[in-house]
């Protein structure tokens, strides 16, 4: 087996991609990554160690979190930046060790190869090193979880939106999965993760809303205009910005892709009247809408598909994205912006895009938009025109067996509202379901770094109806998960308390059976089945 990786919902059989990726990972790239996580373990030792002697800052867990984003599904598929990275942790690593006086024997601690050793070494720290199905299950679900939990604070650290607490856990739990734990003792990590992920999730809403302003109900083009433009796709609103900013003036359209359609609710971003509106879906339809699209494409993070000959040299890359070629836009400085004035020169050269489809949609509906209309709803749930709420958040991807999310929101009642973040809405989102006393039958709450609002609206009419328990309310949770970014929303929602989530459209391949029994036992979390007995389920509550 020259490669191995379940990370992912597509993992090959149900069970691990052994060749390449499905995502496009192939076996060199997988080895790297796998490097680049061992030596992150290593540096994590160390800070345990600097954290005890009070000299650790939180420069070190910032780097962690890149690193690990870096090794996202779909994030980053450009070796020569793992070299880098792993090159960095090694660098970091020693240095903190020799200025704490730290000696230790673990290999992840003292190893240091150069770089003709790589893959050898990644060989020998992969994913299966660990031959206890149920350790190495636990341990990939926390660091699974952990990745997931990286993205987010990164995006807040770009913000300029840190908590140390959250930098501290992240060296913790990394540094205990080269630690013999007890099951106990690796499932309250795991849980600790879940808890970490609310603090991190509530830190990136703040960061947003504070500089963004709250999402507005707001209706989206979904058409094109005759200029030049721009198709920004990712998930980073610091670099929406700056974009929209570098544009203003030049004769070039902006516009959103999949996970960054939220961007057209915030205020902040109303006021460029070049920011046209939404084009194309979710992120696994991007080889033709990057194609029909025939401008510049900016990538700002997770997810990248292989490159396609019809755009490739229009694709470019920032923060920790990158495919091997694609030209990649540079971090800003401290205090400066990002340098956008290549992409805007390419984009004048570009034609207009191609019209792929017309209308209008309506979203906005993250936590401060939806608690304003807290009397409506709970009127409508009193009055029983609402019966029930269910949280269909998480991804999308190619699968087939993925049009049960679109089968499920047409066979739900009309007297439910569907709660949605992440791209798993464009299963649904463009169907039309109506609405309930004005309340549309699709509440958008963002993108997936948006899944606080879910969770903060539920914790809220909790309050409001005077309830003991989250479950107890008429909400049901029909996730869709894909990358790690779900995987700590799900561990978010199993802190918070949260049971009978239906999860699909399969259940992660690093569960092994043990552990998935665990979660079923503590949590009832179930795999979705056929959409008429899963529809019926939801509405009796089960």
């Amino acid at each position: 087996m020259s490669m191995f990786c379940f990370q992912c919902q597509e993992a090959a059989k149900g069970t691990g991609c052994n060749i390449a990726g499905v995502c496009g990972k192939q076996e060199d790239t997988a080895n790297l990554q796998d490097l680049l996580v061992f030596t992150l373990k290593g540096l994590s030792v160390v800070a345990e160690e600097a954290k005890k002697q009070n000299k650790l800052d939180d420069s070190i867990g910032l780097f962690v979190c890149q690193a690990l984003f870096a090794t996202i599904t779909n994030a980053n598929f450009d070796n020569a930046r793992f070299v880098e990275l792993i090159k960095e942790t090694i660098s970091r690593r020693d240095g903190l060790q020799l200025s704490i006086g730290f000696n230790s024997d673990e290999d992840a601690v003292n190893w240091s190869g150069p770089e003709s050793e790589y893959a050898a070494k990644a060989a020998t720290v992969g994913v299966l090193s660990q031959a206890n199905e149920d350790v190495r299950s636990l341990r990939e679900l926390l660091i699974y979880g952990l990745k997931g939990l990286a993205a987010y604070t990164d995006h807040a650290a770009v913000l300029g939106y840190h908590k140390s607490e959250v930098y501290q856990f992240m060296t913790a739990a990394l540094a205990s999965t080269t630690q013999d734990l007890s099951v106990d003792e690796m499932v309250g990590l795991v849980l600790k993760c879940g808890e970490t992920a609310v603090t991190a999730m509530a830190l990136l809403d703040e960061a947003h809303t504070t500089t963004y302003g709250n999402p507005e109900i707001t209706t989206v083009n979904l058409g094109v205009r005759n200029n030049p433009g721009i198709l920004i796709s990712g998930h980073d609103l610091k670099d929406m910005e700056e974009l929209l900013k570098q544009t203003e003036g030049t004769g070039v359209d902006v516009y959103t892709h999949s996970e960054m359609l939220p961007a057209n609710y915030y205020p902040a971003f109303k006021k460029y009247a070049h920011f046209v509106g939404n084009y194309g879906n979710a992120w696994w339809k991007q080889d033709k809408e990057f194609t029909s699209f025939n401008g510049p494409i900016l990538m700002t993070t997770n997810c990248i598909t292989p490159l396609q000959d019809a755009y490739k040299d229009r694709i470019y890359t920032t923060g920790m994205a990158g495919w091997p070629g694609a030209a990649h836009i540079a971090d800003r400085t401290e205090g400066g912006s990002k340098d956008f004035s290549t992409i805007i020169e390419k984009a004048k050269t570009c034609a207009s895009p191609v019209e792929i489809e017309t209308g209008e949609i309506v979203g906005g509906f993250a936590h401060a938009q939806v608690m304003a209309l807290a009397d409506k709803v709970v009127a409508a749930v009193k009055s029983g025109a609402i019966k029930r709420f269910v949280v269909m958040a998480g991804c999308d991807g190619r699968q087939n067996s993925r049009s049960y999310y679109t089968e499920v929101a047409e066979e739900l009642p009309q007297d439910t509202v569907i709660l949605t973040a992440g791209c798993a809405k464009f299963r649904y989102n463009k169907l039309k379901l109506g609405d309930i006393d004005g309340i549309p039958r699709v509440l958008d709450a963002g993108q997936c770094n948006d899944s606080y609002s879910l969770a903060y609206i539920a914790l809220q009419l909790k309050e409001v109806f005077g309830l003991d328990d989250i479950n107890d309310l008429p909400i049901s949770y029909d996730i869709a998960w894909y990358e790690q970014k779900a995987v700590i929303v799900l561990l978010a929602l199993l802190f918070l308390g949260v049971k009978h989530i239906r999860l699909g459209p399969t259940l992660p391949a690093f569960l092994s059976a043990n552990v998935a029994k665990v979660l079923v036992e503590n949590f009832d979390i179930k795999p979705i089945g056929d959409v008429q007995s899963d529809v019926a389920a939801i509405m009796a509550g089960n």
